[in-house]
């Protein structure tokens, strides 16, 4: 409990350990979330996880795009033969320039080296610019794959999660997924074909000695691999704080008039210092696993490279070895030097990468909550009658919104829900989209078991207007159109004036083509609520469900708008759920719902 002095606040202790709570639920939501993602299940690859899962990224993704790498494959190729060709010329360069003192040889090996050089740089040039591509379009398809089939999750997998948890699954899986082809494609292609062409060098130059050199290099590899584990752990509380800052920034944007209203600008700073601070130490700890695989490597270098150099001038002193043969050797050794590094940090940086990959096939794997391809048959509305028997619905067990419950709305005629929030009302619209099944009951339409009929046609079957108007970012036209994406301007515009929206429209900056802002904030909240009217006006759908749908216009509006929903509902059937009689006026019957029951059933004589 919190300590108050005198005056009854808080104080100063006590606000900083209630912040202090807030920081660190908001923390503990982020790396909450990242295990949502993955639905509870181990993310972390051991070595035999990550070879499965670079062999199937391969089978999936690469094979999509062989072209490509084999394209950059071929430029790595060239690019190591050059680098290999470098290291193999310093022999007759201290041979025959120095030592024989050849002017022809001179220019030709001088033409050589910057030939080679010449090439390599072109080759790495194409190995770029190829990768990229392949990168691009791999990301640009792994998005859309996921987007797809987030589009195929129900109402309730979005309720439990925060936006930017998509956000992030989007840039971090799919950058992920390029990230970890990129990188095995450069490992091979590049490091390992460079490798191999310098120690086929240093062979043919000295094979006693390139036996001896890699003596140490085993040590280095076993060295890196315990740093692997290390860094896959590190990487999640990165990811879960990199989600915390993209919810802050969202969140602050989107609830900006909360936030100066109630003077939560310092709030905000010191949750977004917090998430800041533990992104910071996580990707620190990060590069720094990462990093340790440096001096080992260094040190393990400098320990061969010792070795190499007093056992070739020993060989060059006493047994009168050439001394381009030892440059030429040494040449390809410092070269390898740093494509062993790389091909030692790999298994490091491949498993950083693979964790988002891991996300990413879990995410793919998971179960359609809604199918992507319905075959059911399509809702046939004859009449447009409504009812639901004996429905019982929760969200959460044990906890019942509805309970046994029996409605009907008849055919063409006008019903109003009314009660207190919290019985039912917005859970009934709800379950006619299909957002949510049942656990029992049936709902009907013109005796149609919604629940053995096509989504698409179900929700094409009925138009909305909630409270909540929202608006997508884009022109007024455009969201109107949503209603119906074939109807004409002059459709548009009818359905814009029978919501009594033209005259606000036509006096904007743009008029139809005016952009509403993100969620519509560029209008008021009645200037949006007519625009949500407009795009159900324009749907002329059957059934008609209207949440509160006038209750942010003013009085003259409202009544505008009014007379524009009783002839759109003339003939249709149209629910409504409202609080102020006003709203409810002109309704056929009145149902009044509470705690999941109704308790009176009215019939309104016109």
């Amino acid at each position: 409990m919190i300590k108050r002095d005198q005056d009854s606040k808080p104080t100063t202790l006590g606000r900083l350990r209630t912040k202090f709570r807030q920081l660190q639920v908001s923390l503990n939501g982020g790396i909450a979330m990242f295990s949502r993602l993955v639905q509870g299940r181990d993310i972390l690859p051991n070595s035999a996880g990550m070879l499965s899962l670079s062999w199937q990224l391969l089978k999936e993704q690469g094979r999509l795009h062989i072209r490509g790498y084999t394209l950059a494959f071929i430029f790595m190729a060239v690019s190591a033969a050059a680098t290999s060709l470098t290291a193999w010329l310093m022999r007759d360069v201290i041979n025959k320039v120095f030592i024989d003192k050849s002017i022809t040889t001179m220019w030709l090996v001088s033409g050589a080296v910057v030939l080679a050089y010449a090439t390599k740089g072109l080759a790495g040039y194409g190995q770029d610019v190829t990768l990229a591509k392949v990168g691009n379009r791999i990301v640009a398809s792994i998005q859309e794959r996921m987007f797809q089939h987030l589009l195929s999750k129900d109402v309730a997998y979005f309720a439990g999660r925060h936006s930017t948890e998509f956000i992030a699954q989007q840039s971090f899986m799919a950058n992920s997924a390029r990230n970890a082809l990129n990188m095995m494609v450069t490992v091979v292609g590049r490091d390992l074909l460079t490798l191999i062409g310098l120690i086929a060098v240093m062979l043919i130059q000295d094979p006693l000695m390139s036996i001896g050199a890699f003596v140490f290099m085993p040590f280095a590899f076993l060295g890196v691999r315990k740093l692997v584990k290390r860094s896959k752990k590190i990487m999640l509380h990165e990811f879960a704080s990199n989600s915390v800052i993209m919810e802050t920034v969202q969140e602050t944007a989107q609830g900006i008039r909360v936030v100066k209203s109630f003077n939560l600008n310092t709030f905000m700073l010191e949750r977004m210092r917090q998430a800041i601070r533990a992104f910071e130490t996580a990707s620190t700890r990060l590069a720094g696993v990462s990093a340790r695989s440096s001096p080992i490597m260094e040190t393990l270098g400098g320990f061969t490279v010792a070795v190499v150099i007093l056992y070739g001038g020993w060989r060059v002193i006493h047994e009168g070895q050439t001394p381009g043969a030892f440059f030429s050797f040494i040449t390809a050794f410092l070269l390898a030097y740093e494509p062993a590094k790389r091909l030692a940090k790999f298994n490091v940086d491949l498993s950083a990468a693979l964790v988002g990959v891991r996300m990413m096939f879990e995410f793919l794997r998971s179960a359609s909550t809604e199918p992507t391809i319905d075959l059911r048959p399509d809702l046939v509305v004859s009449a447009g009658k409504v009812k639901l028997k004996n429905v019982t619905f929760h969200y959460r067990d044990n906890m019942n919104v509805l309970q046994d419950f029996d409605f009907v709305a008849e055919a063409g005629k006008s019903t109003a829900l009314i009660g207190p929030s919290g019985s039912g009302k917005s859970t009934i619209f709800s379950l006619l989209q299909g957002f949510y099944r049942v656990q029992e009951g049936i709902i009907e339409i013109d005796d149609q078991d919604i629940s053995c009929v096509n989504l698409t046609s179900l929700r094409q079957a009925i138009a909305v207007v909630s409270q909540d108007a929202f608006l997508f970012k884009g022109s007024i036209r455009q969201n109107i159109r949503y209603g119906r994406l074939d109807a004409s301007d002059e459709e548009i515009v009818a359905a814009a004036r029978a919501a009594h929206a033209h005259e606000f429209i036509e006096r904007l900056d743009g008029s139809y083509d005016a952009h509403v802002g993100e969620h519509g904030n560029a209008l008021s909240g009645g200037q949006r609520q007519r625009i949500a009217i407009a795009r159900a006006i324009l749907k002329n759908a059957p059934i008609i469900l209207l949440d509160e749908a006038t209750s942010a216009l003013d009085l003259e509006s409202e009544q505008s708008v009014q007379a524009g929903l009783r002839n759109l509902a003339r003939g249709r059937t149209l629910i409504l759920i409202a609080h102020r009689r006003e709203s409810y006026a002109h309704a056929d019957r009145v149902v009044h719902i509470e705690k999941g029951n109704i308790l009176k059933f009215e019939i309104c004589e016109r």
